[in-house]
């Protein structure tokens, strides 16, 4: 569902296509089960949520979507330092997961403060 005009969609749908991947990995391979469905959950409700989001019908809604899918990121860099620090993602995968996470988590926030600024003006 990638879209020429959304660069946050599209990054959100590529990084919840690792998120797949990496939590079929796990699931497979190291046979765990439970931190890997968490992040599998809150991984690819970053981009489900910023679809929604952009199909609000008010300002409020699209506010709400967007805090949610905000949220979920930072829930997923907890899922993946958990993973790390347990000994189920390497430093170099866990890095260039956290990166990408945490660069969605900054672009959502930077979305959510301009919102409300807009808001507060009108």
């Amino acid at each position: 569902m990638k879209l020429k005009n959304n660069p946050l969609q599209n990054k959100s749908y590529d990084f919840a296509l690792t998120i797949i991947k990496l939590s079929k990995s796990l699931m497979k391979e190291k046979k765990e089960f439970i931190l890997s469905k968490q992040l599998l959950r809150s991984g690819t409700s970053i981009g489900a949520n910023i679809v929604e989001a952009n199909g609000a019908i008010s300002t409020a809604d699209f506010s709400a979507k967007m805090s949610i899918s905000y949220k979920e990121s930072l829930e997923t860099k907890y899922w993946l330092s958990l993973l790390k620090d347990s000994g189920y993602l390497l430093e170099k995968e866990f890095s260039s997961l956290y990166e990408k996470a945490d660069e969605i988590s900054k672009i959502l926030f930077s979305i959510l403060k301009t919102t409300r600024i807009n808001k507060n003006k009108k």
